[in-house]
């Protein structure tokens, strides 16, 4: 009778302690469950293509939100596809009704705006659209407006420097291929050079267009090479952004070359500058304060049950919320100060002071 009280004992022990890890291995393998704590979600991508996400985007969002009284959270993938699905994953853990998404490549994007999607959130294309994704909206510029904007600059800087009608030899930087924003860009500024080129007024320059990954480090290197190509000689550049224009100033300094007409995108401190001292002659500014609060505020329509204002176009079948960017010069960068999106300090400093009148 001992043994067997002991062999029960023993068996009882057994079968608990089998219980346990059953009921420990469940708890592993089930999804972590989170109580709501936001109703909205911002996914920015990266720290490097723009310096515009760090310095406008996420203060801009976040002070909408605050304002309306959603909770909210703005995260950035750093250039990390699979961190942004992850981020994305955490946000609907949390209870996030509304994704804003700016995707970092089409392929993570759908894979994002999907899930969202079967998870009953909403999504809203952010400054990229996800082409034909089940996203319910895009908030973003009209992006081939803003490389016409380019590509309009471009010509009235050579005619200012008297080289449009010596057949100048043009070389064309564009963002990343992977990005539907650049396409646009370059459908608009190439409206503008394509029929140039055709009749002969302008010359692309050998290996003159070329994609950069949005990367000023890459777009150097790209850059030495066409001057190579080009016996240094190239007269203009369609630059798509001011990183790139940074990265085509630093090689013709490097070069020992003068100042030609160069164009940028985003209205960065650094490219202001550039403008100021001749090196670069525009850029273009999108109000990432307007969007942003346009943004934001389809999201908050959303999140309230009410209608989003705005929508005023259709891109690849998305309803739309298309802004109007402005073309930057040096004669009306102050509309930067007085729009609150640059301060003087950040660009009238330094060896750029004396520009600032």
């Amino acid at each position: 009778m001992k043994n067997v009280r002991w062999a029960t004992a023993a068996l009882t022990v057994i079968v608990a302690a089998g219980l346990l890890v059953a009921a420990a291995s469940a708890r592993v393998s089930s999804p972590t469950k989170q109580a709501a704590s936001i109703k909205a979600c911002a996914l920015l991508p990266d720290t490097t293509s723009s310096t515009r996400y760090q310095l406008f985007d996420a203060p801009y969002l976040k002070a909408a939100f605050r304002k309306a009284g959603i909770a909210a959270t703005v995260v950035n993938a750093r250039g990390d596809a699979q961190k942004q699905k992850s981020q994305a994953q955490q946000c609907l853990a949390q209870g996030a009704k509304v994704i804003l998404l700016d995707q970092l490549d089409p392929i993570s994007g759908a894979s994002i705006t999907n899930l969202a999607v079967s998870q009953k959130a909403k999504v809203i294309d952010y400054d990229r659209l996800v082409v034909h994704s089940k996203a319910s909206y895009y908030v973003s510029f009209n992006n081939v407006t803003v490389g016409k904007f380019q590509g309009r600059g471009l010509v009235a800087g050579l005619k200012a420097k008297g080289t449009y009608s010596k057949h100048p030899v043009i070389a064309e930087l564009n963002g990343d291929i992977k990005d539907n924003n650049a396409k646009l860009f370059k459908q608009g500024y190439d409206s503008i050079l394509n029929p140039l080129y055709k009749n002969g007024t302008f010359k692309k320059a050998q290996s003159g267009d070329q994609y950069t990954d949005w990367s000023a480090t890459k777009a150097r290197t790209i850059f030495d090479q066409m001057l190579a190509q080009n016996s240094n000689k190239i007269n203009g550049v369609l630059a798509a952004n001011d990183g790139l224009a940074g990265a085509v100033i630093a090689s013709l300094k490097a070069h020992g070359l003068g100042k030609i007409p160069l164009t940028g995108q985003d209205a960065t401190p650094t490219g202001v500058q550039f403008i100021l001292a001749g090196w670069q002659t525009g850029t273009v500014y999108k109000s990432v304060r307007r969007e942003a609060n346009a943004a934001a505020a389809a999201a908050i329509a959303i999140i309230k049950g009410k209608p989003v204002k705005g929508v005023n176009g259709k891109v690849s079948g998305t309803k739309s919320i298309l802004l109007q960017p402005v073309w930057i010069t040096k004669a009306n960068y102050k509309l930067l100060f007085t729009d609150g999106f640059l301060k003087r300090g950040q660009v009238c400093i330094g060896q750029y002071a004396k520009y600032c009148k």
